[in-house]
Formats: structure tokens, sequence, C-alpha cells
């Protein structure tokens, strides 16, 4: 049995759900013919990035999850392939193994497990007034406006490569930016803290460079490697993976993430 979504909406994006049956990876007929119709309305939108993930339930092994969950994520693609969509806008396309049981009123467990076998789709339009830019800028205001102890600022444009630690390139030029800044403002001391999403009971995810289940603190130790890189002083810093114990509530994409907390200011003479 296959449960009809809705198609959420939004300003800048959209995105799609694709259900599948028990350990299988063939898109059902009725999700072909759904994910179609989505497709077709994306005909006359500029798309940034296309972003594919997917999912399986809590039976099998981790292994065989991760295998099962990058065919579904590759189906997809394929599909989205066969109707001329430019590959270059498919940023990612990954299995993300099993999900956390998603919490509904319903105390069946297949139809539980029915909603996580799945393809999640996310479709990034472009931009044009400029709002991811202002974004930062508030960031950089906010470094020069007072802070106290315990402050917290999340890099949201900050983005890394799917399981792995390091910044897909669009990024880079937002952490020079913040780098710059904090060497600016040589009074505040902190702590990087990085954070995953997708992972059961608070664990860490696995970083697929080294198949060490550390993401979370390898992407906190490449933030502070790169400023100390850029002349921030290692004494006023220190990083920590918090795994994913701290969920936001909003859609995956912002739980992998990386903030900054302050946890001391000299007086500046």
């Amino acid at each position: 049995m296959f449960l009809l979504v809705s198609v959420a909406h939004g300003q800048t994006g959209n995105s799609h759900v694709v259900y599948f049956e028990t350990g299988k990876y063939e898109v059902p007929e009725i999700e072909t013919n759904r994910l179609v119709l989505f497709i077709q309305g994306l005909k006359d939108i500029e798309i940034e990035r296309i972003e594919i993930y997917g999912f399986c339930d809590d039976r099998g092994s981790d292994s065989y999850n991760l295998v099962l969950s990058q065919n579904r994520a590759d189906a997809i693609k394929k599909i989205f392939s066969g109707f001329d969509v430019d590959d270059n806008l498919i940023s990612n396309v990954d299995g993300k193994g099993e999900v956390l049981l998603r919490v509904i009123s319903s105390d069946n467990l297949n139809i539980i497990r029915g909603l996580n076998r799945k393809v999640e789709i996310n479709v990034v339009y472009k931009v044009k007034d400029k709002k991811e830019v202002v974004k930062d800028e508030k960031v950089y205001r906010f470094l020069k406006e007072n802070l106290k102890v315990g402050d917290k600022i999340t890099l949201e444009n900050i983005l890394f490569e799917t399981g792995y630690s390091y910044l897909v390139k669009e990024s880079i030029p937002v952490l020079e930016k913040m780098a710059e800044a904090l060497r600016k403002r040589d009074d505040i001391y902190f702590t990087i803290e990085g954070h995953v999403c997708c992972t059961q009971k608070a664990r860490d995810a696995v970083d697929r460079k080294t198949g060490k289940r550390n993401l979370s603190l390898a992407r906190a130790k490449y933030i502070y490697d790169y400023l100390v890189e850029k002349g921030v002083k290692r004494t006023r810093m220190r990083y920590v993976g918090l795994k994913n114990k701290y969920p936001l509530g909003k859609a995956m994409k912002y739980d992998k993430r990386v903030e900054i907390k302050i946890t001391s200011i000299s007086k500046r003479n």
C-alpha cells in the first residue's frame, strides 16, 4: 500500500517524496506517475540544484540498508535524466540507509515503516533577490555588535558535501568572510560545534572518507583547521562534534550544520 502525500511548496524551493516496496528499489508505477508530474511542474523554473536522498526502514543490516537506499536514490536520478534534466543540476544522489521511524498517530508498525521506505527530493530554486547574501551579511554584522557568552552563530550557508567533512566549493567564499570577521574580533573565544542529521539514537554519522562514525566532529575540525590556516589563533577556539543530539525540527539540511558558540569575551584595549 502506498500513501499519497501533497507536494510542499515554498518561495525558494520545492520537495517531493517517492515511496517504495519493502526491499525494493524499482519505482512503483503510481509513484512514477506522481514523480513525472512533479518533474513536469519544474519545466519553467530556474533551478539552482536538486538533491536526492534515499532511505530505508529499520529492518536489515546497516550495510544492506546503505546499498538499498543508494539504489533507490539512483533510480530516481535515472528518471530525472530521462526527462532531460541537466545532470549538473543534481548536486546530491545519496543513500542515507536507515532513518528514524517517523512519529505519526498510528500503532501500525507496517504503516510507519512504509513512510520511511522513501526517497526525498529537494529542488532549490535560483534566488534572484540575494536573500542568501543578506543572511551572510547578518552574521558578519552580528560579529561587530555586542555579544555575550553563550550566543551562537549558525553558519547557514556553510554547506558540506553529503557524507563528507569538506565543503562544497560555493561555501568557500562564505567561510573566507567569516574568517576575516573572526580575525578582527580577536577578543572572542568560541567553540565550533558540528551537527549531523538522520541518525538513530543521537548517533554520529559515518565519514565516508575515513569510514569512521565521527562526521560531526570531522566537520567541526575542518572549520577549525581552516580558521587556523587563515590566521585565527588556536588558543581562541576549540571544536566538538555533537552528533545528532540537537535537531532543529526543520528540514534535514538544516541539521547538517556548524555553529559557533561564544565561550568568553576578553576586554579590548
